[in-house]
């Protein structure tokens, strides 16, 4: 691969839930490109140990202790992203997301088990959205990618509803902001990948 043709350097990004799974690739990824990352994860131990392996792979990537579930620590997340990129985003990823209880039939999940799945995998990436609206719009070439699910594309069998509604809906929102935001040189897109292998789907 010419690595120049494809070089993103110079480019700003957030990426949610960055220190394992696919979040984590996304970041080394981005930043192998050229791509100055930002990211997030709710433990700080385990984004300080991810901060400094990247320094020693030579990868330009800073962090910040959020929990995406949680509205003032988003907005905090935002100020700082906000700070280091001078007004300025060009790709937001809404990564974060967890799997919620496991494998429960819908009539098993308590009330503060669904709100915690809505606030993590759907609220937090409309609002963080929000958000980032102003700095996308500011760089001139923003995009903002959902890791959605095919969990979000049909009916699955017993014990993911509450997953697959969260999915569903962030489906629904990327087709409406990106039509929505187009006129603000915004692009919106989400990515729907299958089971893959990672600490959160190793329950199932």
């Amino acid at each position: 691969m010419d690595n120049e043709r494809w070089s993103m350097k110079g480019a700003t990004a957030l990426v949610t839930g960055g220190s394992k799974g696919i979040g984590r690739a996304i970041v080394e990824e981005l930043a192998r490109f050229g791509v100055v990352v930002h990211t997030c994860c709710r433990n700080e131990e385990e984004l300080n140990a991810m901060l400094n392996q990247w320094k020693s792979m030579n990868l330009c990537v800073t962090g910040s202790v959020c929990d995406v579930s949680n509205h003032a620590q988003r907005e905090k997340l935002m100020h700082e992203v906000q700070s280091i990129f001078n007004g300025k985003l060009d790709i937001l990823v809404n990564n974060a997301g967890t799997g919620g209880p496991g494998w429960r039939p819908a009539t098993q999940i308590t009330s503060e088990e669904y709100s915690s799945l809505m606030a993590t995998n759907f609220e937090s990436s409309f609002h963080l959205s929000q958000l980032a609206h102003p700095l996308l719009k500011a760089s001139g070439r923003g995009n903002v990618v959902f890791i959605s699910s095919i969990a979000g594309t049909g009916g699955f069998p017993e014990g993911v509803a509450v997953y697959c509604c969260t999915k569903g809906a962030i489906n629904q929102l990327g087709r409406a902001l990106a039509c929505e935001w187009a006129g603000d040189m915004i692009r919106v897109n989400c990515i729907a990948p299958g089971i893959i292998k990672t600490s959160m789907t190793q329950p199932f």
